[in-house]
């Protein structure tokens, strides 16, 4: 069964029902629009994303889509991984948690509002470190596969990099490296 409003959406909650419905009922006091996005309760304006309600096994969260550029007074915003540039979650282990925040939440919602009003964006990272030893062998090895490699997006650059440098040993490095020449010379990232 496909879902296609946030009421089945949260009807079909096996865990953090009453959670995800406090958060909705906060959200819904704002000017945003309720959809959904990527399988989530999504919250936009001008059709462009604020915030997401999701879920995780020890916790839920509000993401803000441009928490970097929120003030954050109480420090609560957290940077889900080091890779995650604008995104941040605001998170919560219970339905006291939320009710015990909803002024906070409230607040945070009105400042991600703000933000969107303004059009406000975080400078793109455009910097790929390229020094992995394996990926500068295979650039001096096959000079087209480094001028592919230097075409994609940054995005897809680092993508490829944390690909590679995740194993230990330099030999997977190097294998994930020439498993991936063909569809960089392709133009293609990752997972494509």
């Amino acid at each position: 069964m496909s879902v296609t409003t946030v009421d089945q959406f949260i009807s079909n909650v096996q865990h953090w029902q009453k959670e995800y419905e406090a958060l909705r009922q906060i959200i819904l006091c704002s000017d945003l629009h309720e959809t959904m996005k990527w399988k989530h309760p999504c919250y936009t304006l001008h059709n462009r994303n604020v915030v997401l309600i999701h879920d995780f096994k020890d916790y839920i969260a509000l993401l803000f889509h441009k928490g970097a550029l929120m003030s954050d007074p109480h420090n609560l915003l957290i940077q889900q991984t080091e890779n995650v540039q604008s995104a941040r979650q605001l998170r919560f282990t219970n339905l006291q948690d939320i009710e015990n925040k909803a002024a906070i939440i409230t607040a945070y919602l009105h400042e991600a509002i703000v933000i969107e009003q303004e059009k406000k964006t975080l400078p793109k990272n455009t910097t790929v470190d390229l020094s992995l030893p394996e990926l500068v062998a295979a650039f001096s090895a096959t000079p087209a596969f480094e001028h592919a490699f230097k075409a994609l997006t940054p995005g897809r650059q680092r993508a490829y990099i944390l690909h590679f440098s995740q194993p230990k040993q330099s030999k997977t490095r190097q294998s994930r490296i020439e498993k991936a020449i063909e569809a960089i010379l392709a133009g293609k990232g990752l997972r494509e």
